[in-house]
């Protein structure tokens, strides 16, 4: 029950715990700032204009990278020279 709750997920997507922990945290700091941003934004557009845009172009690239990663190690991991 622990390890389906805890772990599997972090696994699933090649860190620990505490390394999925960091980047879920900072995801969620960056998110909360680009919406407060935002909401600014909808008060005074004169202000971050494109705050939230650019955190979620950043934030997106980053998700896109680490899956492309995880999926060239998963494949590398099943090719024949790996095996031998």
């Amino acid at each position: 029950m622990f390890r389906r709750l805890f772990l599997d997920h972090p696994a699933s997507v090649g860190e620990s715990y505490g390394e999925h922990f960091g980047v879920a945290s900072r995801f969620g700091v960056t998110m909360i700032a680009a919406g407060v941003a935002a909401l600014i934004h909808g008060i005074l557009p004169f202000a971050f204009k494109t705050t939230g845009s650019r955190a979620i172009i950043r934030l997106h690239r980053q998700i896109a990278e680490k899956r492309a990663a995880t999926a060239a190690a998963t494949e590398q991991v099943k090719t024949v020279e790996y095996v031998i």
